[in-house]
């Protein structure tokens, strides 16, 4: 009987996956995923495993409904633990597998798992690499991959050029059938990893990650069509707090629960409906920041790192992961992260900047410990951002962040920052929750760094300031 395999990664779907679509269907498919074990060990230095409780425990409700989705299609669901291309190598030996479906993943261990895959099957199994996931397949890019621009603007302009993007494919009915004899299943997470299992995310952060397709789509259909959110995501989308001020759409996207197809043909038949505004426009002006994320990292390969070794930390990122630097603004975002596995964009920007070029501290270091977070992490989306904002790599402008600024624009009266930290309730709202350790010395602490270009939002001083965006 034929049989084939199909490796799951960054794509677990069924909808809009074309690892499960065949032009012939095997007799046999195999459906298997395999959790690098690497990604949980410990790294030297951020003192953290790359992937946190947060972003393992919403994993594991992917790959459990992922399950009960092929179960009903007459498959199933196999998954180990291990070093990736050994466990698929060995699946395929054993069951005579004729080809390994897999995605193109952005991110250099990914090509290189691929690749080494391809070179220990020569000969015996066929490995299958498809586009799958983006608002664009390779083919469809209006620009070849070697030729992406260096800046996201015009790869903007020659995308909405010649703008084609496919419908999204809707799941299979039926799938081929299990091979007989094979394991099928997932260990219990508490297994895999107990704090995974016992972790919860902080009530504070006013909205829970359920992993899953289903859950993504819940979140899609509420964002679009029962709250109407959509069309108020323009002005909101720089919020801080509540579950609807941002579309939250991205731990799906980054595991593959949501195509970016599924979303983008979702908002245009909202805006076919309701009218095409610059907020549903937005939505989609951020999917394809997402593709360009990809293409970029495809593109640079192991330079999307900026080195594959990591420096030392020291005690200005310690302070900085532990929400102790001294300013609100930023500490709120980091007891926010850790509490929750989930940051604004706002914050985001605001907490790289000021690691990076207030403390002084190697960006790469951010990148590593958002790894670790980030429920949502997503290698091409999370390094080229921090890349983008430490000004090195593509587009290498200054991007500082005035923290004082960005604190009072976006936090007027300090809610967020005494949300997360109760204690600067007692200070009167406003620019004193953002320096408290200007008018209650005794109780705040000075920050480590205080810089010299501050002087002009300091206690007392009512210049006009301009955004630092």
């Amino acid at each position: 009987m034929s049989t084939q395999i199909a490796w799951f990664r960054r794509d677990l779907r069924l909808a809009d996956n074309p690892l499960v679509r065949f032009a012939v269907p095997p007799e046999q498919l195999l459906c298997v995923y395999v959790l690098d074990e690497r990604w949980l060990t410990t790294l030297p230095a951020t003192g953290k495993p790359r992937m946190g409780p947060a972003r393992l425990r919403f994993l594991w409700e992917c790959l459990i409904e992922l399950r009960g989705e092929l179960l009903k299609r007459g498959n199933d669901l196999l998954v180990r633990i291990g070093d990736p291309v050994a466990v698929v190598v060995e699946l395929a030996e054993t069951l005579g597998a004729s080809a390994v479906r897999v995605r193109r993943d952005a991110g250099d261990e990914e090509a290189w798992a691929v690749d080494a895959l391809t070179e220990r099957l020569a000969g015996r199994t066929e490995v299958v690499s498809l586009d799958a996931g983006l608002l664009f397949d390779e083919v469809a890019l209006p620009t070849s991959v070697a030729a992406l621009p260096a800046s996201f603007s015009a790869f903007r302009r020659r995308a909405e050029q010649q703008w084609a993007v496919s419908a999204a494919e809707p799941a299979p009915l039926t799938l081929p059938l299990w091979p007989r004899g094979a394991a099928r299943g997932l260990p219990p997470l508490h297994e895999v990893c107990a704090l995974s299992s016992a972790w919860r995310s902080d009530p504070r952060g006013q909205f829970r990650f359920e992993g899953g397709e289903a859950a993504g789509l819940a979140r899609l259909e509420y964002y679009l069509w029962q709250s109407n959110a959509v069309a108020r995501y323009k002005t909101t989308r720089n919020g801080l707090r509540g579950a609807d001020f941002s579309t939250r759409l991205s731990p799906w996207l980054a595991h593959g629960c949501l195509s970016a197809r599924q979303v983008h043909d979702a908002v245009r038949a909202w805006e076919a409906e309701q009218g095409t505004c610059a907020s549903s426009d937005w939505v989609i002006l951020e999917l394809l920041w997402r593709d360009y994320f990809h293409w970029a990292g495809r593109q640079e390969g192991p330079a999307l790192f900026g080195g594959l070794v990591l420096p030392s930390a020291g005690p200005a990122f310690t302070a900085w992961c532990q929400a102790r630097t001294g300013v609100p603004f930023v500490d709120a975002a980091m007891l926010e992260l850790e509490a929750t596995g989930w940051l604004s964009n706002r914050a985001r920007q605001n907490v790289a900047s000021f690691l990076a070029k207030d403390l002084g501290v190697d960006w790469r270091l951010g990148a590593a410990w958002f790894e670790h977070c980030l429920v949502d992490f997503d290698v091409a989306s999370n390094w080229g951002n921090w890349r983008y904002v430490a000004g090195v790599g593509r587009d290498p402008r200054d991007r500082w962040f005035h923290v004082l600024r960005q604190a009072e624009q976006y936090d007027g009266e300090g809610d967020y920052v005494a949300h997360w930290q109760p204690a600067l309730r007692e200070l009167p709202a406003g620019r004193e929750r953002h320096q408290p350790w200007r008018v209650a010395p005794q109780c705040f602490p000075v920050p480590q760094v205080v810089p010299a270009a501050w002087q002009d939002r300091l206690l007392g001083d009512d210049e006009a300031f301009e955004s630092d965006d």
